[in-house]
């Protein structure tokens, strides 16, 4: 086969980026994706929890849960970047409407209005000099089946040492 190595996923649940955003709620947060942050006039304009079941490509019955946030990345009046705390208010305000599992891993949902919204991946929030800076990937196209794989083999190979010797220690 001849695929793209893909790095197990670091996505972040709801409730660690609430915890985090929590020590310091008067702080900017600040979204980057695709080399850029996001401009201080973004709007959180939808948040929707979502139950999944599926067949994988390996015909394996797949199910679980996503959290989606959506972005629309504008400028818009002379507004800076939203605090942290409102960013936790518009999600405890969801919660009041909508089942929001904090273990549910989150996916952002982005567009400047003008490209076609993207989906992003979320590292944990870092507080840099006041700011909460949030990561954003790319989220890319995975085969379930192979991921299941290589998280196996990379266990392993922490296991037994390197991927070349595990199969000879951990049959």
């Amino acid at each position: 086969m001849n695929a793209i190595d893909k790095t197990i996923s670091t996505d972040i649940s709801l409730g660690h980026l609430l915890d985090v955003l929590a020590v310091a709620p008067d702080a900017p947060l600040v979204f980057t994706y695709d080399g850029n942050a996001v401009r201080p006039g973004y709007h959180v304009t939808e948040v929707k929890a979502g139950n999944f079941a599926a067949v994988d490509c390996g015909a394996n019955p797949e199910a679980w849960s996503e959290i989606f946030v959506q972005l629309w990345d504008i400028d818009e009046d002379d507004r800076t970047h939203m605090p942290a705390g409102k960013f936790a208010a518009i999600i405890r305000k969801v919660s009041d409407h909508v089942q929001l599992e904090p273990t549910t891993k989150l996916t952002f949902e982005v567009s400047d209005g003008e490209r076609p919204m993207a989906l992003y991946c979320a590292s944990a929030p870092r507080l840099v000099a006041g700011t909460f800076e949030v990561s954003l990937a790319a989220r890319p196209a995975s085969c379930k089946p192979r991921d299941r794989w290589l998280a196996e083999v990379q266990a392993r190979s922490s296991y037994c040492g390197s991927v070349s010797t595990s199969s000879k220690c951990c049959g």
